[in-house]
Formats: structure tokens, C-alpha cells, sequence
């Protein structure tokens, strides 16, 4: 729901940057070429100097919770199963190939299971060299919590909470209740 883009250059961050802070649309899910021109230029280099493009989820398992979640509550769902349909296959499940054509990309696209990638984006980021791992929030591709350990630049995904049982959900569901906006006014609950 907040598009963005990050580069890593000999394992160091190099620059990151949310699409809205360039379009000024607050939670821009759109495609992130701004972003990503922004990092590719405070790297100094080009798309073609990219070795690999990693991307947060694995499409193909998520839209396999997707699925298994309509037909679960069909035929009460089916409204919102008709209304998904259309973004998940003109978009969602060609991620890698609208990547590569909006970037004009030809090396390789990796997708990374959702909360390996939230414990990347923490443990690596950090001086430690080695931690435990937690990763809440609403749902990834099934997983809704994980545990695990990291050291040096591996990380260990020991257990995870799996749909529909989540925290992350029920935290969104009580900022819903409470009047104000989910996926945006969490943080006021906190």
C-alpha cells in the first residue's frame, strides 16, 4: 500500500524513497519509477548496473491465500472477488514482467517471502551480528508472524502464525472500529 524503492550497493544502503514523496499522493501504491530513478541517480548509475531487482512477496503464493479466502466465504465474497480479479491478473501476478518493461530491465527479479523480508529489512540493516528475529502484521503470503534467528547475513524462519489468525488484523480491525482509517491511522492507536 506504499510503494517504494531501495538500492544496495556492496551490501550498504545507498538511498531509499517512498513514490508519495515525489508524487505527493499520501500512500502511493503505484508503480515506483520515481523512486527508483531517484535511487538509481543517488547511486550513480543505471538500470543496467543493476545485478538483481528483489521484490517484497511471493506473488503467486499470496494469490494462493487470495483464493483459498474467496472460496472459503463464497458465495457471501464473490462481490469482492469479482472487484479483485482484474488487478491481480493484469497486475499482481505479472509483477516481474511489468518490472522489467516500466525499467526496461533485463537481469533477474527475486521474489522474497513477505516476512523474511521484514526480518532482512531490520536485521541487516542493524550492527548486530547476530539476533532473534519477530516479524507481526497483517497478513503476507500466508504467514501473519514469524520467528526466527539471523546471523551474520543468513536469517532463520523457525515458526510463523498463518492466516486468519493475525495480530496485525486484529490491531487494523480495532482501528477500524475506532472510526479512522486502516492501513494509515494504526499508528494513532498505538
Amino acid at each position: 500500500h506504499d510503494s517504494a524503492a531501495a538500492i544496495i550497493v556492496n551490501g550498504k544502503v545507498v538511498a531509499a524513497a517512498e513514490e508519495e514523496r515525489f508524487t505527493r499522493k499520501k500512500h502511493d501504491f503505484g508503480f515506483p519509477i520515481n523512486a527508483v530513478k531517484f535511487c538509481l541517480q543517488k547511486a550513480g548509475i543505471t538500470i543496467k548496473d543493476v545485478t538483481y531487482i528483489a521484490f517484497y512477496e511471493k506473488p503467486v503464493l499470496k494469490f494462493d491465500r487470495v483464493i483459498s479466502q474467496f472460496l472459503h466465504s463464497f458465495p457471501r465474497g464473490f462481490s469482492a472477488f469479482y472487484k479483485t480479479m482484474p488487478s491481480w491478473l493484469n497486475e499482481k501476478l505479472r509483477i516481474r514482467g511489468i518490472i522489467k518493461s516500466k525499467l526496461k530491465y533485463k537481469g533477474d527479479v527475486l521474489f522474497v517471502d513477505h516476512h523474511l523480508a521484514h526480518a532482512a529489512s531490520s536485521y541487516l540493516m542493524s550492527h548486530f551480528d547476530k539476533s532473534v528475529v519477530l516479524t507481526l502484521d497483517g497478513v503476507g503470503e500466508w504467514a501473519s508472524a514469524a520467528y526466527g534467528y539471523a546471523e551474520g547475513n543468513k536469517i532463520t524462519i523457525e515458526k510463523e502464525i498463518k492466516f486468519p489468525h493475525s495480530l496485525g488484523l486484529l490491531y487494523s480491525a480495532v482501528t477500524g472500529y475506532l472510526g479512522m482509517s486502516v492501513n494509515n491511522s494504526e499508528y494513532k492507536v498505538m
